[in-house]
C-alpha cells in the first residue's frame, strides 16, 4: 500500500471533499485559472476536442471539468445490437459476475473482481441484495475516471429509470493503488446506484465518488451527492416517464471516479478486446447483445 492510500485511511473524507467542492465553484479568477492551468499541464487535458477549447472561458473550476464536447468528438459504435462504453477512461477490471449461493436464503448474489485477489458482492455494491439477485451470473465493467478525462457517463444502452439508492460511505481514492489495496473499495465509498429497466431486462450504472469528488449530478434530478447522509436513501422513478436513450448523456461526476455497470446473465458478451487498465472512449463497444 502505498503513502498516500494509507494517508486516506485517516484522512477526514468528508471535510476534504467539502473545501473541494467551494475550490471547484470559486469564482475568483486567479483560484479557478490556476487550478484548470495546474490540471491541464498535469494531466495532458485535450482542449482541442472540447466545445469551448479557451482554458479561461471557464467560470469556475467545475464548468471546465465537466465540459461538453464537440459535436462528433464521439460517435457511437455503428452495431445496433452493441452495448456502448459509458465514459472515457481506462477499464479497472471487467468479466463475468461469479455467483455464489446462500444456503441460510436461498438467494443467490454475485462477487464482483476488484484487483490482487480482492472482490466484492453485488449485494454490497447496491446496498440490497434482493436487487443483486438478478446480477448473479451476469457481467460487470468498471471504468475508471482519470482527471484528464471527459468526465459525463452516457446510457449503454436504452433504459427507463426505475430506482436511485444513494448509498453513504467512505471517498477513499479510486486511483491504482488504492484499488490494488483497500478491500471492498467500490462497496464502502459513497455512491448513486441507478436502476433501469431496458428490453432485455434490468441494467445497472453506479456512480462511485471519491476523495475530493465534489458530487454527482443527474440529467433528471440535478445534484445527487452531496447531501451527505447516514443512511440508505432511495428514491422511485417508477411511472414518471423518464427514458434515456443509448448513448444520451445520464450523469456527470464533478471530479475524476469510477462508473460500474452492470448486466444480467445470458443478455451480452463484453467486448473480447477489452481488457484491465486499457485506455477506453466514450461510445465504443463494451458489449454486444447474444
Amino acid at each position: 500500500m502505498g503513502p498516500v492510500t494509507a494517508l486516506t485511511y485517516v484522512l477526514p473524507h468528508r471535510l476534504l471533499s467539502s473545501l473541494a467542492r467551494r475550490l471547484a465553484y470559486s469564482r475568483n479568477r486567479a483560484v479557478k485559472q490556476w487550478l484548470i492551468d495546474t490540471v491541464t499541464r498535469k494531466f495532458g487535458v485535450d482542449l482541442d476536442e472540447a466545445a469551448e477549447p479557451d482554458r479561461t472561458a471557464y467560470p469556475t473550476f467545475n464548468a471546465f471539468f465537466t465540459r461538453a464536447l464537440k459535436p462528433g468528438a464521439r460517435v457511437a459504435d455503428p452495431d445496433p445490437r452493441s452495448l456502448l462504453m459509458p465514459a472515457d477512461g481506462h477499464i479497472s477490471q471487467c468479466g463475468p459476475i461469479v455467483p455464489l449461493g446462500d444456503a441460510a436464503g436461498g438467494r443467490r448474489d454475485g462477487r464482483i473482481f476488484q484487483a490482487k485477489g480482492r472482490s466484492y458482492t453485488a449485494a454490497e455494491l447496491l446496498g440490497d441484495a434482493e436487487a443483486a439477485t438478478p446480477f448473479a451470473d451476469g457481467l460487470f465493467a468498471t471504468v475508471y475516471l482519470s482527471p484528464r478525462d471527459y468526465h459525463r457517463v452516457h446510457m449503454p444502452w436504452t433504459g427507463t429509470l426505475r430506482e436511485t439508492v444513494h448509498v453513504p460511505g467512505r471517498l477513499f481514492s479510486v486511483g491504482t493503488d488504492a484499488v490494488a489495496s483497500v478491500p471492498r473499495l467500490f462497496a464502502r465509498n459513497e455512491r448513486l446506484v441507478c436502476h433501469f429497466d431496458t428490453d432485455f431486462g434490468p441494467m445497472c450504472l453506479v456512480m462511485v465518488g471519491a476523495l475530493l469528488v465534489s458530487g454527482v449530478e443527474t440529467v433528471w434530478s440535478g445534484v445527487e451527492i452531496p447531501a451527505y447522509g447516514d443512511r440508505i436513501t432511495r428514491k422511485d422513478w417508477r411511472g414518471k416517464g423518464i427514458v434515456l436513450e443509448r448513448f444520451a448523456a445520464m450523469a456527470r461526476f464533478n471530479y475524476g471516479s469510477t462508473v460500474i455497470v452492470l448486466l444480467p446473465p445470458g443478455v451480452a458478451a463484453l467486448d473480447p478486446a477489452l481488457q484491465a487498465e486499457r485506455p477506453v472512449r466514450l461510445g465504443q463497444r463494451l458489449a454486444s447483445r447474444t
